[in-house]
């Protein structure tokens, strides 16, 4: 009579997915499989729960609406900028390292504000602020001297700053309600400063008082493009005697 022969032993590895199959609830002949792989080699993942989702819908949210905050208040206060100024001068500033920057503002002074800006900040301001004829200039990296003193004395510090440093490019500026050129910037930089012009411009009154005292309560702005036009007027006559 032949013997009965026990169960089959499994293997070992074949019985851990089987004990693995039963408590799973999947039969005995289940085995726990590894998540697929697509042909590129990355895992199936499932979506993102919707509350994660909603999380950085928001937070995205919060983002633009913070950086629109601030680009409001930037322009809002280059509004201010370009209205408590008595002139303007635009400049290019590429390539100019940060030492040389802190430079050029230590020589303006405290009577100029030399800030860099996003041109597309800087055109809102000047539309906002009634400032027209300017909008060509603000292209490359673009920095505005804002004066609140006399023209003549940060014309004088940027031209000067700019003969010993190339990078810095004055394109033009803004007083009394015009556009400069770069010319007419230049020819303010060249003018004498305030004292020594009413100076001038009070003896050449010859004891007219009244007109002398006008002047010296004149905006700075003002006394400059009349000693542009006296320095005109005395180089034509110059010219006119040489003939």
């Amino acid at each position: 009579m032949g013997s009965v022969e026990g169960p089959a032993t499994l293997p070992a590895a074949h019985a851990g997915r089987t004990e693995a199959g039963n408590r799973s609830g999947h039969g005995p002949d289940c085995f726990c499989r590894a998540p697929e792989r697509l042909a590129s080699g990355a895992f199936v993942l499932s979506p993102a729960p919707e509350s994660v989702v909603r999380r950085r819908t928001d937070h995205s949210e919060r983002r633009r609406s913070m950086a629109k905050a601030e680009k409001v208040t930037a322009v809002a206060e280059i509004v201010e900028q370009f209205k408590s100024s008595t002139a303007t001068v635009v400049t290019e500033y590429r390539g100019l390292p940060v030492s040389k920057l802190t430079e050029l503002r230590r020589a303006l002074g405290a009577e100029a504000t030399y800030s860099v800006a996003k041109n597309t900040l800087v055109k809102r301001a000047a539309a906002e602020a009634g400032v027209e004829g300017l909008d060509d200039l603000f292209v490359g990296p673009t920095a505005i001297t804002f004066i609140t003193g006399e023209p003549v004395n940060a014309a004088k510090a940027l031209k000067n700053f700019a003969k010993d440093n190339k990078a810095l490019i004055i394109k033009g500026g803004y007083m009394d309600g015009a556009a400069l050129s770069v010319s007419e910037v230049e020819r303010i930089a060249d003018l004498e400063t305030r004292e020594v012009l009413l100076a001038k411009l009070a003896g050449a009154m010859k004891g007219n008082l009244s007109k002398a005292a006008g002047l010296f309560n004149a905006p700075a702005s003002q006394v400059a493009r009349l000693a542009a036009a006296l320095q005109e007027k005395k180089q034509a006559e110059g010219g006119a005697a040489a003939e």
